[in-house]
């Protein structure tokens, strides 16, 4: 067991999923935050367990060729951007080299390369801000919260926001401190505004406002409109009331102010309406990019019927109606369900159907009522697919699965258990939708074997007992 507060020399490995260094010391891994592999470095040990270590880095006595100084001033208190250390080409390689090990090791593959579609632009390209409100001596401010706790960290400027969404941010802010308008105190459960939440459209350029509010209504709102109306491409302020406790941004009443309470978009040929609580990428060129590798790989054809669980405003839905008979898209939020139903109209897609529901049960309901799915498409949250979403996609038995993650490690987990219902990995790509930062986005392209390979890979794999 390694001794705490004691310095040991070492080389850098790996990476955690976090983006961590590991380094093998004495046997036991040790975690060390902004260090790079191949780096030799002295590191001090903060914390000290059985079987793993914290440390943190003292020296670098071997630099990688691959760090680079900060370009942001707060980039080491802020929540957001975690690799700034490092140079574009290593955090891409740190990436797809996550998928792999995860796919591998978790989904039970053999991989030898994951291919990413690396970022044309890592600046500017987030099309939504989500800024903590926060007061301090009396004064309003926002920022992003400090990496793991609720403590917000003033930012001036972020890097990889468009301009505009700052600016909404500073226009807020001003407004709040001339008319006195209380920030949120998350410890006493008083003040009004808790956070500023912007979109803004990447080809429409519009920009979608939104203030969570711990109350009814806001004073002043007038002064409010008039000091964003002088910031390009504002289109629309909307409040969200939410006045429970907890960590959630938005609440379940949207009230609009100005504009239509929603912005629009163009994503792959295709016009969207976007509302506050409609899921749309951060990343608008990454997620073209993302979306049409994964209708490339379904093969769809006219005669397929495309189920798509999680389906958001209906963006992926929609694309791949182009090339479908029919889609059917399945969402949990009410209002993004309205988004895409709308999405379709504008569209002219009369072969889209959208329903509200949790996603495993609307798929067993849809499933029990005749429907057949020769190609499903899941987009679930970080944690993954849930045992109903599962058992549903066993029971439909599509042709095709394209399992698009945002966490490769609940995706190596699902493989593993669409492997036992016969489904074989065809082709996995990693794709950078959130450069700067730890996370990765993974399209997988699942498909069925005929029974008798399944049953030869159970009696390979030992299964037949």
């Amino acid at each position: 067991m390694l001794i705490k507060n004691q310095i040991y020399e070492t080389v850098i490995t790996d990476y955690t999923a976090e983006g961590q260094g590991v380094a093998h010391i004495e046997g036991c891994a040790v975690f060390i935050p902004n260090a790079i592999v191949g780096e030799k470095c002295t590191v001090r040990i903060e914390v000290a367990k059985k079987n793993w270590a914290a440390g943190k880095m003292v020296e670098i006595l071997e630099r990688s060729p691959h760090r680079i100084n900060r370009v942001c001033p707060v980039a080491k208190l802020c929540g957001g951007c975690d690799l700034q250390h490092m140079d574009y080409a290593e955090e891409i390689r740190m990436k797809a080299e996550r998928v792999r090990q995860c796919l591998n090791r978790l989904g039970g593959e053999n991989l030898e390369k994951v291919d990413i579609l690396a970022a044309a632009d890592t600046t500017c390209y987030r099309n939504k801000a989500q800024y903590p409100v926060a007061a301090k001596n009396g004064k309003a401010y926002a920022g992003f919260f400090k990496a793991g706790t609720h403590q917000v960290t003033p930012n001036d400027r972020c890097g990889i926001l468009p301009r505009e969404m700052d600016d909404v941010k500073n226009a807020v802010i001003g407004w709040m401190n001339k008319n006195k308008v209380a920030a949120y105190d998350e410890a006493n459960h008083t003040g009004l505004v808790r956070h500023i939440y912007v979109r803004r459209g990447a080809v429409s350029q519009q920009v979608l406002v939104c203030l969570a509010i711990n109350g009814p209504a806001i004073p002043k709102a007038s002064a409010l409109i008039d000091e964003l109306k002088k910031i390009s491409g504002f289109a629309t302020l909307v409040l969200s009331v939410n006045t429970k406790k907890g960590n959630a941004v938005l609440g379940d009443e949207f009230i609009t102010l100005y504009g239509p309470g929603y912005i629009e978009d163009t994503l792959c040929g295709l016009n969207f309406r976007l509302s506050p609580r409609s899921f749309y990428q951060v990343n608008h060129a990454q997620a073209q990019r993302l979306y049409e590798a994964a209708i490339s790989q379904a093969e769809i054809t006219r005669e397929d019927t495309v189920l798509d669980l999680y389906c958001g405003v209906g963006t992926i839905t929609l694309c791949m109606a182009k090339a479908a008979g029919k889609v059917i898209g399945v969402e949990v939020v009410p209002q993004a369900v309205e988004d895409a139903r709308d999405n379709a109209r504008r569209n002219g897609m009369e072969n889209a159907e959208f329903f509200c529901g949790d996603a495993g049960q609307a798929a067993l309901e849809l499933e029990k009522n005749g429907v057949k799915a020769d190609v499903v498409v899941v987009d679930p949250p970080r944690k993954g697919l849930n045992a109903d979403t599962i058992e549903a996609l066993a029971r439909f038995a599509p042709r095709r699965i394209v399992y698009v993650s945002c966490d490769p490690a609940t995706l190596g987990r699902d493989v593993a258990l669409l492997k036992e219902r016969g489904y074989k990995v065809k082709n996995a790509m990693a794709c950078d939708l959130f450069p700067r930062t730890v996370h990765v986005e993974t399209v997988c392209l699942l498909s069925k074997l005929n029974t008798k390979q399944h049953i030869e890979i159970n009696l390979d794999n030992g299964l037949h007992d």
